[in-house]
């Protein structure tokens, strides 16, 4: 159960729409093939905190680096078009009882709805570049002439 006391699940979007769902939020990029919207019964669509295509496509070549591929999606996250999504994530979890989490992989264990569940339990934050460690890192940056990305 999440701090806001939701109850979050994640679910894959092709499995019928059940009453227990509550609050049903699809976070892949693209639209599930062969799934029309009526039958999908979605309350928001979050595009934006879908993994990059070029996450996505590299964690499929190597689906084993699951550790990495959470890591480079949390600071993904982080993004401009990431954050007000996951600002409207955050205040969907927090109006509800239940939030399933849609997705389309056919991977259930590992897919970036998985990772949303754990923010959402407060398991992990996304990085935000701030405190001590971002200051030392952009330090160090700096000293070297590089710039933030």
């Amino acid at each position: 159960m999440s701090a806001a006391g939701t109850q979050v699940e994640v679910k894959r979007v092709y499995e019928k729409p059940a009453l227990s769902d509550g609050t049903r939020v699809l976070v892949d990029r693209l639209w599930p093939r062969g799934l029309s919207k009526d039958r999908a019964e979605i309350d928001a669509w979050l595009r934006e905190l879908a993994p990059s295509d070029l996450l996505r496509t590299w964690f499929h070549s190597y689906p084993s680096e699951w550790s990495s591929f959470r890591r480079r999606y949390l600071k993904e996250l982080s993004r401009p078009e990431a954050t007000g999504a996951l600002d409207e994530l955050y205040r969907l979890a927090h109006g509800e009882k239940q939030l399933t989490l849609l997705f389309a992989s056919r991977n259930e264990q590992h897919n970036n709805a998985v990772v949303l569940k754990d923010l959402l339990n407060g398991m992990r934050k996304p990085p935000t570049g701030t405190g001590p460690a971002g200051t030392r890192a952009l330090r160090h940056r700096q000293a070297k002439g590089m710039s933030r990305r």
